[in-house]
């Protein structure tokens, strides 16, 4: 019987950035077609770890595969769908829902090979996945903030992955669009889509995650099932949207930001 390898791997991962490690000794396995959850407090180590994972930073020790290909060696950019935390969705760069979107494809088609049909049906289906088909031709400057981080979802879809990393995708987004994405992300993954999904709180993501994975102080707490509030986050009624502060806009790599 034929083994498939797992889509994320990370095997005693230290990792961190400058002289400060943030991550000490991280395993983590998903496969394909989970939705993995990558919990924990503000410091924890949520987005170094996916960091890590995708080779956007590099390790002091420990090994990290996607698709069973160690990361400083994996060139299947295509496979990978990046959306990552609270950045502007056109980067200051002047640009349609439309033009952002598209981006998406380009490690899927090449930087300076035209559009294809193929190309342009996945820029729809995208837009129309996130709810955004009437706003193609609209500048993203004129989107609200939860509008704009539709886009980067749909900039990531459009690209057709089979693995979607989403760093904190709902943080500062109003209650309507969480539950919008919830429905975009319940699309994905009945097409056979993998998901690893950083967040602080889950919301109405909650009842897709297959295994949540609860780090502390750059450690791996708990693995298994969404573990219940504490605090005022089980308060009811209280408000799941968490402001962060800008990220700071890099190169692109696949409908994310590289650092």
């Amino acid at each position: 019987m034929r083994v498939t390898a797992p889509v994320v791997h990370l095997s005693d991962v230290v990792a961190g950035y400058d002289d400060r490690p943030v991550l000490h000794g991280v395993s983590l396995t998903v496969a394909a077609g989970e939705v993995v959850a990558i919990l924990g407090d503000n410091g924890s180590g949520k987005s170094t770890l996916v960091n890590a994972a995708l080779g956007l930073i590099p390790l002091r020790s420990g090994q990290a595969a996607l698709f069973g290909v160690p990361v400083a060696r994996f060139r299947q950019r295509h496979r990978v769908g990046f959306v990552p935390q609270r950045v502007g969705a056109a980067g200051g760069v002047p640009a349609t829902v439309g033009e952002v979107v598209a981006a998406g494809r380009l490690a899927r088609r090449g930087l300076f090979r035209p559009a294809r049909e193929a190309d342009r049906r996945a820029v729809a289906e995208a837009l129309a996945a996130v709810g955004l088909t009437d706003r193609e031709r609209d500048p993203v400057a004129t989107l609200s903030g939860g509008q704009q981080q539709r886009v980067l979802i749909a900039r990531a879809l459009a690209g057709e992955p089979d693995l979607l990393v989403l760093d904190e995708p709902t943080s500062g987004v109003d209650a309507a669009s969480q539950a919008a994405f919830a429905g975009t992300l319940r699309g994905y993954v009945a097409r056979g889509g993998t998901v690893v999904l950083v967040a602080h709180e889950l919301g109405p993501l909650e009842p897709l995650v297959d295994r949540a994975v609860v780090l502390h102080a750059g450690r791996v707490r708990h693995v298994g099932p969404v573990p219940p509030p504490v605090g005022h986050h089980a308060d009811p009624g209280h408000d799941h949207v968490h402001p962060h502060a800008p990220q700071r806009a890099g190169r692109l790599w696949n409908g994310g930001v590289r650092p």
